[in-house]
């Protein structure tokens, strides 16, 4: 499979993960009527990287996160030679998935930006649950960490196979159980540079964030794999 077609794969699986995702927040949480809850948000995310991951896992491995990406390569499971086209497509697709979502949630005379938003992430006044910027960065390295843990394990050759959809998908679901009130939970750059741009305004200015802690925690996972993967 050239690297061309996998990465048109993560396009399409990041699109996916941030329009039903954000979208399950923006068109379902947001209206009272309808309303599915912080449960609800949660494995909305979580089913879009299992119905991903066995959509094109085959084809392109499923990262749908340049954080995951970059965890694999750093623990030796992800050719470099891939790493930026991967990346590329998967801030493409969240940007194209934040895109349509706002062009639907448009459609609602009673939706506004400014007022609902478009499930961006954020600290201090941005944070859902008003927490600090500190308190945001904390959450993100640790969450973005397990998740990286989980997913190494369970994509491990050694791991039970066929299982790794549902794993992955579930510890996301967790994750945002956790997080949300927090930061509205990230542990993907790509998942919050689409609504960001968007958004605009403080969204965009503490973007920041969302790729450094992101990232710092998939290096650490990355590392630690690596380390529990060295045989005698």
């Amino acid at each position: 499979m050239s690297t061309f077609k996998q990465s048109v794969a993560e396009f399409i699986g990041t699109f996916w993960l941030v329009f039903a995702g954000c979208g399950s927040a923006v068109l379902a949480a947001a209206f009272p009527d309808v309303g599915i809850g912080l449960l609800g948000v949660s494995l909305a995310f979580g089913l879009t990287v299992v119905t991903m991951a066995y959509g094109i896992g085959h084809i392109s491995g499923c990262h749908l996160n340049p954080a995951v990406s970059l965890g694999l390569w750093i623990s030796k499971r992800f050719p470099a030679s891939k790493l930026l086209p991967y990346i590329v497509a998967q801030v493409l697709g969240g940007i194209a998935g934040a895109g349509v979502l706002y062009l639907i949630a448009s459609g609602n005379p009673n939706y506004s930006i400014a007022a609902n938003g478009l499930a961006a992430n954020g600290y201090g006044v941005n944070s859902p649950g008003g927490y600090s910027m500190l308190a945001g960065l904390i959450a993100e390295i640790v969450l973005t960490f397990i998740f990286l843990m989980v997913i190494l394990g369970a994509t491990d050759k050694r791991a039970p196979a066929g299982f790794a959809g549902l794993a992955i998908g579930l510890a996301l679901t967790l994750i945002h159980l956790v997080s949300i009130p927090v930061t509205n939970t990230s542990v993907n750059p790509a998942r919050s540079t689409g609504p960001a741009i968007f958004v605009g305004g403080e969204a965009l200015g503490q973007l920041w964030l969302f790729w450094v802690a992101p990232i710092a925690g998939a290096i650490l996972a990355g590392l630690l794999y690596r380390w529990f993967a060295k045989e005698k």
